[in-house]
């Protein structure tokens, strides 16, 4: 199992130096083709539950660590080692000794009598002085929450009554939500489809449910058939705020990887054009739709330039914009350590030139629904209140919720949803030309 720990190490390592760790572990896997798949999985959880828990770790290890490490290899090693030791339920003893079994692996030179020395007594060290080393952490939030100090900062003035919530809620492991296609199944139906097989669900709108245990998606009854997709609640509920009636013409700006493409037109007949800037990233909606059986015309073009646009005007324009990605960060969990707080501006910036852009190729009385994958003021109302103050035409308008997503507790404030443990966290803002 020390394999595990070796190619969760790399991924972590990558990641510190400023890697996706989507990229981090498919490079990390490709230096060990031999890892059974049940190495590979286990290397996958650590790896995510490490950086998940890593201001915490961190925090353990400054404390035992007399001076800082030289060997980023060996940080890494340690980090995926007391991650395993705190929260993994491993045992105890195996961890040590795979973890010193593990660094007189590494390749690069290296003093390894030395270096196993110190992997085995930090890690004795942690053992022993767990308690007291835990007492110590109270004081630092970073160590607490496990999130960089600017965003725990940014949450407490932005979300007074929710913060500690959202800090924690981003620390759980997502659900695995499902969006069931009604035009092919009932939802009844399909939660009998899986009770049949043993597959425990909950429903939590009236086309979605959540499995009480997550499941490939080559195992999901119906997945390879377009009966269902994987999709957050929050992400499902995009297609039922954009107030979508037959045969309109509906832009989906910014629209990879389909799956809001997929859910419009599993609703309603419509003239359906999506559009992104990335031709890998289209080539997924294609393959997305052409699983469900759908038909929507693919555009090349940048959402924040006209020049890919034939001059007629859309009814409805979805614009799932660009940004931190804050909202979802327990499904991403690299992004608390990636993000800086200068990007939150960045990204601002980025909306604030695709919204202006849209909104000419919007038709008059048309409406485009404004959403992100954030929790940051400045790229959700706070970007909508610059807009509307330079477009006059603009209004922004209330949505309600469709008959049987109300019972499922959405929390949301003036559109802001707070992620929960139904749901990761999205903004959304509809507005209409005047």
């Amino acid at each position: 199992m020390y394999i595990s720990q070796q190619i969760a190490a790399n991924a972590v390592n990558q990641v510190l130096s400023g890697r996706n760790l989507t990229l981090a572990l498919s490079g990390a896997l490709t230096l060990f083709p031999n890892a059974t798949p049940q190495q590979r999985g286990a290397a996958q959880d650590i790896s995510y539950g490490t950086l998940r828990f890593y201001g915490e770790i961190e925090a353990y290890l400054t404390q035992l660590l007399e001076k800082q490490l030289t060997d980023d290899r060996i940080h890494a090693l340690l980090l995926v080692a007391v991650y395993q030791l705190l929260h993994d339920k491993a045992d105890a003893f195996t961890v040590v000794n795979q973890a010193v079994h593990a660094v007189s692996e590494l390749k690069r030179p290296v003093a390894k009598s030395w270096a196993k020395g110190l992997v085995n007594a930090i890690l004795r060290n942690f053992l022993r002085q767990k308690e007291q080393l835990a007492g110590a952490l109270q004081t630092s939030e970073v160590a607490t929450y496990s999130y960089p100090q600017w965003w725990i900062n940014k949450l407490k003035t932005q979300y007074k009554n929710h913060w500690q919530g959202m800090l924690e809620i981003g620390n759980q492991h997502p659900p695995m939500t499902l969006r069931i296609n009604t035009k092919k199944i009932s939802l009844d139906d399909y939660r009998q489809l899986l009770s049949r097989q043993d597959i425990e669900s909950n429903t939590i709108g009236p086309q979605a449910l959540i499995l009480s245990r997550p499941l490939p998606v080559e195992k999901i009854p119906g997945f390879t058939d377009g009966i269902v997709s994987v999709q957050d609640y929050g992400a499902q509920l995009a297609a039922h705020l954009l107030d979508l009636k037959a045969n309109l013409r509906v832009l989906d700006a910014c629209c990879a990887p389909g799956g809001k493409t997929g859910h419009i037109l599993e609703l309603l007949n419509l003239e359906m054009t999506s559009l992104d800037s990335d031709v890998a990233r289209l080539q997924r909606v294609q393959s997305n739709l052409d699983r469900l059986h759908l038909h929507a015309n693919l555009v090349v073009g940048d959402a924040a330039s006209p020049s890919w646009w034939d001059g007629v005007a859309f009814d409805r324009i979805l614009a799932d914009v660009p940004c931190t990605a804050s909202g979802i960060v327990r499904r991403h969990v690299d992004i608390k350590w990636l993000r800086r707080e200068a990007d939150i501006s960045s990204f601002a910036t980025q909306q604030a030139k695709i919204l202006p852009s849209l909104w000419q190729m919007l038709a008059k009385g048309g409406k485009l629904l404004y959403v992100t994958c954030s929790v940051f003021n400045e790229e959700n109302q706070g970007q909508i209140d610059k807009f509307l103050q330079n477009n006059t035409d603009a209004k922004q308008i209330p949505f309600v919720l469709p008959i049987g997503h109300a019972e499922s507790s959405l929390v949301h404030i003036n559109g802001q949803f707070i992620p929960s443990i139904a749901h990761d966290g999205f903004f959304y803002a509809l507005l209409q030309k005047d």
